[in-house]
């Protein structure tokens, strides 16, 4: 297994496995916190020809030409039904895991993973930077000082045109529109599913109705309609889609005193508190950037591999993720409600 030195980033070794647009943002934001090596692989010689040309850094084709150097941890930025795949090839060798969301497309090889994981006592990370936004961060607080009461339901939503996503790619191509790849809007705006899981606790039960509704030129869901259940007793709905031309995600929640609403766009978190029956407004910071909680998220990574912090959302924890999001891609295959295992 690798072995981590506790006092600075700039003694890791990382290997980014994909060089696509997030896989870039990882790059810049490692060299930015100070990584001592970064080394880019990805099949696509165009893409590693951008990372050599934007980022200066080596690439290679295979992984193969990356092992033998022992690299402290490996990030995962590849289509979505290659996470799993490269992340057993990693943890079979000891390297330590970051895995962008969602951890894999299927369930299949994922109770290995774990395994690996617990057998080589390995840090894991699956990208969960939405719970590094300041206004989800300002929610989670809220409720822990139980602001609003006890929590009665909640609504979520993520809506945006998938085209314009990655506008200089084409978007049939990207792996958001391809089932082969992983991709459809639940597993793609998997986030929501995990946010508000973080929020507010353990989901019992899953409903769901989805499908290719738009005349986007796709062969996944691009419309996702979720009825969920809480531990608690509480209610939640989750809409999301790759259609809404303008881009949209919000959390409404509702307790018996009070309601809390996140707006992404705006920037901000409403509280309305029953007992001074008004409503109180927090804003993002000033001058708070999206890539802020993409380089908080890979400092946390680095605090866990030098053993400083417990994951915010190891392997295990985005497996109950994913389980939930499978669950809801079989019922709306089956139409029917599906209990989940606690």
């Amino acid at each position: 297994m690798a072995t981590v030195d506790s006092n600075a980033a700039g003694s890791l070794r990382f290997v980014v496995a994909g060089c696509g647009s997030i896989g870039k943002r990882h790059m810049r934001n490692l060299r930015a916190l100070g990584a001592g090596e970064i080394i880019a692989s990805d099949l696509r010689a165009d893409r590693r020809g951008e990372v050599k040309e934007a980022l200066g850094l080596e690439t290679v084709a295979s992984l193969d030409d990356v092992w033998g150097r022992a690299p402290d941890a490996i990030v995962i930025a590849a289509p979505t039904a290659l996470h799993l795949p490269l992340a057993l090839e990693a943890a079979e060798r000891g390297v330590h895991l970051f895995i962008e969301k969602p951890l894999a497309s299927a369930w299949d090889g994922i109770e290995r993973l774990m395994k690996l994981a617990r057998d080589k006592k390995l840090v894991s990370l699956v990208g969960c930077n939405m719970r590094f936004h300041p206004g989800l961060v300002k929610v989670k607080r809220l409720l822990a000082e139980q602001a609003v009461g006890r929590i009665i339901a909640a609504r979520v939503e993520a809506g945006q045109y998938l085209p314009d996503w990655h506008p200089w790619e084409d978007y049939r191509q990207s792996y958001s529109a391809r089932a082969d790849l992983g991709g459809g809007v639940i597993l793609d705006a998997i986030h929501e599913i995990d946010y508000i899981r973080w929020l507010l606790g353990e989901i019992a039960g899953v409903f769901c109705l989805a499908g290719k509704l738009s005349r986007l030129e796709i062969n996944t869901e691009d419309t996702a309609a979720l009825l969920l259940r809480f531990d608690h007793g509480a209610l939640g709905e989750i809409h999301l889609d790759y259609v809404q031309r303008a881009y949209h995600r919000t959390c409404q929640i509702i307790g018996d005193e009070g309601t809390i609403h996140w707006d992404y766009t705006a920037g901000q978190v409403r509280w309305y508190s029953a007992h001074k029956k008004n409503w109180q407004c927090f804003n993002n910071p000033a001058g708070w950037d999206v890539n802020e909680m993409y380089v908080a998220e890979m400092s946390h990574f680095i605090d866990c591999l030098a053993r400083r912090a417990q994951p915010e959302q190891d392997l295990f924890e985005a497996a109950r993720v994913l389980g939930i999001a499978l669950a809801a891609k079989a019922s709306a295959l089956n139409s029917r409600w599906i209990e989940l295992e606690s």
